[in-house]
């Protein structure tokens, strides 16, 4: 699975042979990839106007394009916001709470970011194909669709070690910009152009998964509220930044501690696995039907709606599997 950092040459600009020659090279004659494009066709017709954002057919016969528009900037954004005060006002009627989140269109988000994931994993798995995920930058819904994709097709990406190299492959490493997407929380007032909850839908996205095949994941939910509480505030280096050149410059490496080295602690790690977990090579296709598709109550409502009782229940499965 390729994907695209930025949008391949259009119709009005010059032809870039090497990239035609990089995707011819990905085929065989007579092979069919697929360009699953998270741009609307309109959005990519518009991006054309101005010189690129597209794909010409006949620069690359044999490649067929998808349109599967993901929301990545001010809609996500505004929709994290209204699910928030939704989620934080214990006032509201079970009828009004349910238009509420239903208003707040998360759950459309969700259910749209798994369902393009799977289109690109089936794609790979049941038709043999190449795919190449393409978005307006190549630093937000493209990782989005390639991370999920991989949580799906490939177990090792659902152990611990291997999710964590998946986070700092494609997301890190990949440059998603953490720094504009998560400078404010929900509840800031200001409202900043770049800021969007896209790795929190990459997390939510991955909560359905392991919610949908308990035993598949060898991490459970504690890693992911930690890793969404890391990302918009920490105490480690390891999402600070937009990118690999301003760590860099920054030398956060050198000045900050990594929070993979206190994740992989034996004392830490412990409390991150899932104690149901069992190997599992198959490909897991989540269902994304609605009645499937549920609220994160573990983060959405953590800080109105007591624990306690879930992780008292948590620590008896734990100790339970060890006995046996």
């Amino acid at each position: 699975m390729l994907r695209s950092s930025q949008p391949l040459p259009g119709p009005n600009r010059r032809r870039c042979r090497e990239d035609e020659a990089l995707l011819g090279a990905v085929l065989d004659e007579g092979e069919q990839g697929f360009i699953i494009d998270t741009r609307s066709a309109q959005a990519a017709k518009q991006a054309r106007m101005s010189g690129g954002g597209t794909e010409p057919k006949s620069s690359y016969p044999q490649w067929r394009r998808l349109h599967r528009p993901l929301e990545r900037g001010r809609p996500l954004q505004e929709s994290f916001v209204r699910l928030v005060d939704a989620c934080s006002d214990p006032s509201l009627s079970m009828d009004r709470w349910l238009g509420r989140l239903e208003s707040s269109r998360w759950l459309s988000h969700v259910k749209a970011a798994l369902s393009t994931a799977c289109l690109a994993a089936q794609c790979m798995d049941r038709e043999q194909s190449s795919v190449l995920v393409h978005g307006a930058e190549g630093t937000d819904t493209t990782l989005l669709v390639t991370a999920l994709a991989q949580v799906i097709l490939d177990p090792s990406c659902r152990t611990l070690a291997g999710f964590q190299g998946l986070l700092e492959r494609e997301w890190i490493e990949a440059g998603h910009p953490f720094h504009l997407r998560c400078a404010r929380s929900a509840y800031s007032h200001s409202r900043l152009k770049q800021e969007a909850p896209l790795f929190l839908l990459f997390l939510d996205c991955v909560w359905q998964l392991s919610r949908q095949f308990p035993f598949s994941l060898q991490f459970g939910e504690h890693l992911l509220l930690t890793l969404f509480d890391n990302a918009y505030a920490s105490a480690y280096g390891t999402f600070l930044c937009n990118n690999e050149k301003e760590r860099s410059l920054c030398k956060v490496k050198e000045s900050t501690h990594s929070l993979w080295a206190w994740l992989s602690q034996p004392e830490e790690q412990q409390k991150f696995l899932n104690p149901l977990y069992s190997h599992n090579a198959l490909v897991i296709w989540p269902s994304v039907e609605p009645q499937s598709i549920q609220l994160w109550q573990g983060l959405f409502l953590r800080w109105i709606r007591p624990s306690q009782h879930l992780d008292e229940a948590w620590a008896e499965i734990q100790r339970l599997v060890e006995e046996n």
